[in-house]
């Protein structure tokens, strides 16, 4: 279906920003960037998605390797035992030596989750473990070359390395590329540096919304 997200601030990365900005997306395809009213009229028959804040590429993620081998992200239902946040180090060592792969493969889903919920469209890999590699590819996020990471401890948010937007970005937002976008409730560029991309409420991927903030 033809969509048109829409966005009072559009930052494609690598051109100007459009005020009162919009893309369009037929399938998993970039087909129009500009003004709404330009792109919405060359897309007259087009869904529209309004979003608050800024819309922007996907994010590239490059701790996606320790993120999901070496870190546990806990189930709901474990919160009161392990609270909420990923459990990394001698905390993780711990519970890996009496995890069984079901427990493991549950933490991997929920880790790639997380992910979709901070904008991360790329992953840094690969991934020598099986089981891993099919849960990423399953997720239907794009595994990009590991070379050239900024220095930086793993974190979920992807601006921890990447520092601005065009350091975080997978690559600039264009007619023809696929279409992974990420939309944050900030005003402007310098807002959403400052919050990092836990101010995400929805991450496009392959032209499907896989996350969106309730």
């Amino acid at each position: 279906m033809l969509t048109v997200h829409a966005a009072p601030l559009v930052l494609p990365v690598g051109a100007a920003g459009v005020d009162g900005g919009a893309v369009a997306v037929d399938g998993d395809r970039v087909v129009a960037v500009g003004p709404y009213d330009v792109v919405t009229a060359a897309h007259p028959a087009a869904r529209i998605r309004r979003w608050p804040g800024v819309l922007t590429p996907g994010l590239r993620q490059w701790d996606a390797v320790p993120l999901l081998t070496r870190c546990y992200h806990p189930d709901p239902r474990e919160a009161d035992e392990l609270g909420e946040e990923p459990l990394t180090g001698t905390d993780f060592e711990r519970l890996a030596a009496r995890m069984d792969e079901p427990r493991r493969a549950g933490s991997v889903r929920r880790g790639l989750q997380r992910m979709l919920r901070h904008g991360t469209t790329h992953v840094a890999g690969g991934f020598a473990d099986p089981a891993v590699r099919t849960a990423v590819g399953r997720a239907g996020l794009t595994v990009v070359p590991p070379a050239g990471a900024p220095a930086g401890e793993p974190d979920l948010d992807p601006f921890r390395r990447g520092r601005d937007l065009a350091g975080s970005a997978h690559g600039p937002l264009t007619v023809g590329a696929r279409a992974d976008l990420a939309v944050f409730d900030v005003p402007d560029e310098a807002a959403l540096c400052a919050a990092g991309a836990t101010a995400c409420v929805a991450t496009v991927l392959g032209g499907r919304l896989v996350y969106r903030r309730r």
